[in-house]
């Protein structure tokens, strides 16, 4: 878009300051695509662990489970890169409500600030919470949302990345300007194909239900059928659903290099989610290979309702549903790489999701802010 763009990463762990330049090598060094006109640091010292105000306001309630006000207090208590003083920025675009106590000392009152939302993140944290053993009382859903709001107030843009948290931030902070800016989705192959049928998932809590509820309920009524399943939730099966992960252990792949190889020798992509929140990434990579898909409605969450009467997408939600979709489509022949390029999904991903669609939004939405928002 042809700015200058300046990245400061904010470290969310402790002792991480910016003048320990060693500690932030192995970031750097794997995030190449950061490179821009300057990078800088910020991060809060060891030492603040042990104020008895930062004991009491940020790490007792931490321990009760309450993500939202650890991450706060860190970013708080942040040190900045001293080349960071006295330098000055048109706009801050910052892409969680926990950074913006550093989003505003860069802003320093005079600069509009674009916050992404995230989905609600006080719901992501419920979920990370859900096994670790904090005290009790539990930090509740209301208090972390609570720290999520008041944040929030203080940006002058609310951008949200699907229909449903658009919808729900706009009740929740009514005076605020919100807009609706899906991601770029990534990439996947869409050829040359092949007779895979394949689940891509990463080892995360509504992965790891979506994919025991799959074995359990669904793979027992098509036993004829093979799936190969990629990625390192093959971890989280093992422990969690330890039966299940030993009737089907052929079927897991684990993890590869590159997940959107996957596609590449597929022929129909399986999508059996029944958990999670926000904008499902692998169901956008998914519509990107141009495969058919057989999908859960939670797959689809936090797109147009259009996206469920899509051709190419089967919707299942209960496992009878589900499997006789997979029996039926497993009989189809496959995809060639031209099909998958012209199919219905792809096309969807191409209209809505693409990095050309990201950027022509996000260009428009920036150039209203710093035409008419710019702070007096």
């Amino acid at each position: 878009m042809g700015a200058h763009v300046s990245m400061v990463a904010v470290s969310t762990d402790p002792g991480f300051v910016p003048d320990r330049s060693w500690i932030w090598r192995s970031y750097i060094e794997s995030t190449p695509e950061l490179d821009c006109d300057a990078r800088f640091f910020a991060g809060a010292p060891l030492s603040v662990l042990f104020y008895p105000s930062f004991l009491r306001n940020a790490v007792w309630p931490y321990a009760h489970g309450n993500q939202a006000i650890i991450r706060r207090a860190l970013a708080e208590q942040s040190w900045l890169s001293e080349a960071l003083d006295g330098r000055s920025f048109d706009m801050v675009h910052c892409n969680h409500f926990f950074l913006m106590p550093v989003a505003e000392r860069l802003a320093r009152g005079r600069s509009p600030i674009l916050l992404d939302s995230h989905d609600l993140q006080a719901r992501q944290f419920m979920l990370m919470n859900k096994k670790i053993p904090w005290l009790r009382p539990h930090a509740s859903y209301e208090s972390m949302l609570a720290v999520e709001l008041a944040s929030m107030r203080g940006a002058d843009l609310l951008l949200h990345v699907n229909i449903d948290e658009h919808e729900i931030f706009s009740v929740l902070l009514p005076e605020k300007r919100h807009a609706l800016l899906y991601p770029a989705g990534p990439e996947a192959p869409s050829g040359p194909g092949g007779d895979d049928i394949v689940i891509v998932a990463s080892n995360n809590t509504a992965n790891v239900e979506s994919v025991v509820w799959f074995l359990r309920e669904v793979a027992p009524k098509a036993p004829e059928i093979e799936i190969k399943i990629v990625g390192n939730i093959d971890i989280g099966v093992r422990s969690g659903a330890p039966e299940e992960f030993r009737r089907y252990r052929d079927w897991f792949v684990g993890r590869v290099d590159d997940v959107r190889c996957a596609y590449e020798s597929a022929r129909l992509v399986l999508l059996p989610m029944v958990n999670g929140f926000g904008l499902s990434i692998k169901t956008l990579e998914a519509m990107a290979s141009g495969l058919p898909l057989i999908a859960t409605s939670a797959a689809l969450r936090g797109m147009r309702d259009d996206a469920l009467d899509l051709p190419d997408v089967t919707i299942a939600d209960d496992p009878e549903s589900f499997a006789r979709a997979l029996r039926r489509k497993a009989r189809e022949p496959r995809r060639t790489q031209a099909q998958r390029r012209t199919s219905c999904v792809r096309a969807y991903f191409d209209a809505h999701f693409s990095q050309a669609v990201y950027r022509r939004n996000l260009e428009a939405l920036v150039g209203s802010l710093l035409e008419n928002g710019r702070r007096p």
